[in-house]
């Protein structure tokens, strides 16, 4: 059984941590202490791969090293406060003042110097998941469209939408930035990542695949065009 209170949602699913260092023995030492606790644990060892998993994923909470080989942790933490709410406990070798600062400052919530006792760390990553609505955190609702992050779905008015990976991710980062106008080369690094060299496109196209299947539904105005910026949802 689960010692940890924050271990499963209120729907009862497992809490995902989404766990970024590049020291397998750090890795390891916090994946399996976690999920004894009843966490699921994804992991990553880059900054890039903890971009891509995070949007995938949408992990309830994130574990973020500082020094990373690519991306390092300040920059991770900012790109995610671009389209992600999701928590973030910075872990760092740099304890000074100034190093601190500068991990909150790029969104993290908090901060934890190395090295670390696991039951300290637990204990901040309980008290943060208590602070939070899961509702908030998991379902975001637009009028008749809902969408929950955990569970991968969106639904108008009770109806589950039939939607592709790259649909669902591009009507998730639209929801997370509802009623506001979200530029389309942001949606592009977000949901394709900042080294895709596909179509140029490809935005505009995933954005009417969109709205047929909304409009199958009866909503085909939910997303909008705002000419020479780009796309915003609203009821």
């Amino acid at each position: 059984m689960a010692n940890s209170l924050a271990a499963r949602t209120a729907a009862g699913r497992a809490t995902c941590i989404l766990v970024v260092d590049d020291d397998p023995y750090i890795v390891n030492f916090i994946r399996h202490g976690l999920a004894h606790e009843g966490f699921e644990v994804i992991t990553a060892s880059d900054g890039a791969s903890a971009l891509a998993l995070a949007q995938a994923e949408a992990p309830d909470l994130v574990i973020l090293d500082v020094m990373l080989p690519d991306l390092d942790g300040i920059c991770v933490c900012t790109r995610l406060r671009r389209s992600l709410s999701v928590p973030v406990i910075m872990l760092s070798a740099k304890t000074s003042i100034p190093d601190r600062v500068a991990g909150l400052e790029s969104g993290a919530d908090d901060y934890v110097p190395k090295p670390f006792a696991f039951e300290e760390l637990l204990a901040r990553i309980d008290a943060i998941l208590r602070r939070l609505s899961p509702d908030k955190r998991q379902v975001m609702v637009l009028g008749d469209l809902m969408l929950d992050a955990r569970r991968r779905e969106a639904r108008l008015a009770g109806t589950l939408l039939d939607l592709t990976k790259r649909e669902y991710q591009v009507l998730e980062f639209l929801m997370r930035h509802s009623r506001s106008v979200v530029r389309e080369d942001t949606i592009l690094e977000q949901v394709w990542g900042h080294d895709y060299e596909g179509e140029s496109n490809v935005v505009e196209v995933f954005v009417r695949y969109l709205r047929r299947k909304l409009a199958k539904q009866g909503a085909p105005h939910l997303i909008r065009t705002v000419r020479g910026v780009g796309y915003m949802i609203s009821d």
